[in-house]
């Protein structure tokens, strides 16, 4: 293990993340059938205004893998989880909208995805450890946006 207590905490933090998700996926695969790509969209779907995004917003708010979501995306439209619509005010813009179907599926997989977060992430904190631990992921992700928002330059 490296000495510098910072390199530590972003190994720890990577180890933390793979393992931890490579647990929620397989849980969610092998309880629901389920990845936890889709999963990601379908909250995201879920959570915005309307239950629809424009590819471009979904590939910013999705927070797992953005490689291959237009084709993750064609596949869920064959799975009749969500569709795509032509955008009324932009003739060149589609929505990607939650279904009905998609709903029902988020809802029945989201009890699976929570017991895992809870046994594999929050049960293992404290109040006050999470506390700490969101504020300063928080502002690590803050940060982030902010230099990708201003084309990489930190």
């Amino acid at each position: 293990m490296h000495s510098d207590p910072q390199l530590r905490t972003w190994r720890a933090f990577l180890r933390a993340h793979s393992r931890v998700t490579d647990l929620l996926e397989a849980e969610l695969q092998a309880e629901k059938g389920l990845s936890l790509s889709w999963y990601d969209v379908l909250v995201q779907l879920e959570e915005a205004e309307g239950h629809r995004l424009r590819m471009t917003g979904l590939a910013a708010n999705v927070l797992l893998s953005k490689s291959g979501l237009t084709r993750l995306v064609d596949r869920m439209c064959e799975a009749g989880l969500v569709s795509r619509e032509a955008d009324e005010d932009d003739r060149r813009g589609r929505w990607v909208c939650l279904t009905g179907a998609g709903e029902e599926r988020l809802r029945d997989a989201a009890v699976t995805h929570l017991r895992g977060v809870r046994r594999h992430f929050t049960s293992l904190l404290t109040a006050e450890a999470a506390a700490t631990m969101a504020a300063a992921l928080e502002a690590v992700a803050e940060s982030a946006e902010r230099v990708l928002k201003d084309g990489g330059r930190a």
